[in-house]
């Protein structure tokens, strides 16, 4: 691939970027709500199913965008919401944690 070819490569990643980055941040927001919810025992179904989506459709599209850490920690991620099985502050600590490094990985795309 030429240089042109990898400039315009890179510009269109970038537009595509900006496109869906409110819907990937949406989808931290909606991991951030379901670890609070989680450490205070009151998760529903609702919450943990679409932390659950969230989480994997994050690893796909971090990857995408070469965030391969965010893939990892997203993937990380959406195996705790489909083990979990009750309250586990330990859990909901690592949780917390990990939603709030994928806003800052994010955030270093910008």
């Amino acid at each position: 691939m030429g240089a042109d070819a990898q400039v315009a490569l890179a510009a269109a990643v970038d537009r595509m970027w900006v496109q869906y980055l409110p819907l990937t941040e949406e989808r931290v927001l909606a991991l951030e709500t379901a670890a609070k919810a989680f450490a205070e025992d009151h998760l529903s179904i609702e919450q943990h199913e679409a932390a659950q989506s969230a989480a994997h459709k994050l690893a796909g599209t971090l990857g995408t965008f070469g965030l391969t850490r965010g893939t990892v920690l997203a993937r990380e991620l959406e195996i705790m919401y489909s083990r979990q099985n009750g309250p586990d502050p330990a859990l909901a600590g690592r949780m917390a944690e990990i939603a709030a490094e994928l806003r800052t990985i994010i955030a270093s795309r910008k």
